[in-house]
């Protein structure tokens, strides 16, 4: 499958999209709180997915030599790395999750991100993995402009989370999306700059950097052929971004009021 150059009418359909999904997270944020558990933030994000009209991507999503998947998001606490399956333990203070989204629009286009949330008062260890994975993606994103390489954004990533300590999960990556949830092409979150494909305006894919506190080795939990988790079971974080390469640089499509401020670096580069 060859990268897709989106047209201006399909870049429209997307910003949609990635505008609804972001949605989600938003409606779903207040509820996070300890007590709940994962499976009620997948009712929540259902409930809203359908009050927009979208529907989850992930559901019934059955990638070869998986099952199908069962829930509308994928929540994945502290050591679990990816693709966590909602269910009824109850979240409790000092507990991290990622929650990651994506809907599908009644004209068929897929909008992808997700985003970390802390229960409660977290540790100094755990906050500053949620910080420094957040600042990581940024540091990816700023690498986007026509002509740049997809090594770029990979080495950018790395070389901010190893000289911070933290280890970069090699197994999975960012991707191409449009009318298709995994397209062409792969976004690595390490890689050598000048290297990979070239960036080229109308490019859409995603940037979700996974990040560990301990050693980047995950592993599969159990057996039901979704959840990965840290082979040492240290923390992990996950932020994720739909972004367009744009005539000038870049655009944020799934940015939306509830999440964090951007990085002062980010306020730097851009004003």
């Amino acid at each position: 499958m060859s990268i897709t150059i989106k047209t201006a009418a399909d870049i429209a359909a997307m910003r949609e999209a990635c505008r609804l999904a972001s949605e989600v997270l938003d409606y779903i944020a207040p509820h996070i709180q300890p007590g709940i558990t994962t499976l009620e933030i997948d009712r929540l994000g259902a409930e809203c997915m359908a009050r927009q009209g979208t529907r989850s991507a992930t559901v019934g999503y059955q990638p070869p030599g998986y099952p199908p998947y069962p829930a509308s998001l994928c929540t994945s606490v502290n050591h679990v790395v990816c693709h966590g399956i909602p269910n009824d333990k109850p979240l409790k203070k000092g507990d991290i999750v990622n929650v990651d989204v994506t809907v599908i629009t009644q004209d068929g286009w897929y909008g992808d991100s997700s985003r970390m949330y802390l229960i409660g008062e977290c540790s100094v260890a755990a906050k500053r993995l949620c910080a420094l994975t957040y600042e990581a993606m940024w540091h990816g994103i700023l690498q986007v402009k026509p002509g740049a390489k997809l090594g770029d954004i990979g080495h950018a990533i790395q070389k901010f989370a190893e000289s911070h300590g933290l280890s970069v999960v090699r197994e999975f990556c960012g991707h191409g999306i449009g009318k298709n949830f995994h397209e062409e092409p792969q976004v690595l979150h390490y890689g050598r700059p000048g290297t990979l494909e070239e960036l080229k305006p109308g490019m859409i894919f995603t940037i979700e950097p996974m990040l560990n506190v301990g050693r980047r080795e995950i592993k599969e939990l159990g057996n039901d052929g979704w959840t990965i988790i840290t082979k040492d079971r240290s923390l992990s974080a996950q932020w994720e971004h739909t972004v367009l390469v744009t005539p000038t640089g870049y655009e944020v499509l799934t940015l939306s009021a509830g999440y964090p401020a951007l990085p002062d670096f980010v306020h730097a580069t851009t004003t």
